[in-house]
């Protein structure tokens, strides 16, 4: 059995791990959602995989009390590509 990530700092970094390699392996999907105002829609089953593949590795006590999930989609995702054109920025 692995071991669980057991602290915030842990946690935090795993999520931003899976939400980059999110980002890493499916680049051109990413942008196009973010252009066409579709982000959270078209990728949602990725965000699902990662966010199931996240919890399965993060103490309980630590999912209960924060969002760290969450935050690196946002952080890792959006906000580095904030140069892209669209109307989510609007």
């Amino acid at each position: 059995m692995a071991i669980l990530k057991n602290t915030p700092e842990k946690a935090m970094r795993y999520a931003r791990y899976i939400v980059q390699d999110i980002g890493m392996y499916n680049k051109k999907k990413v942008e196009e959602a973010i252009q066409s105002d579709s982000f959270f829609e078209d990728l949602s089953d990725l965000f699902s995989e990662g966010r199931e593949q996240y919890e399965s590795q993060v103490d309980p006590e630590i999912l209960k009390t924060t969002n760290y999930f969450d935050r690196a989609i946002i952080d890792v995702l959006l906000y580095r590509k904030r140069h892209l054109s669209s109307p989510i920025w609007d």
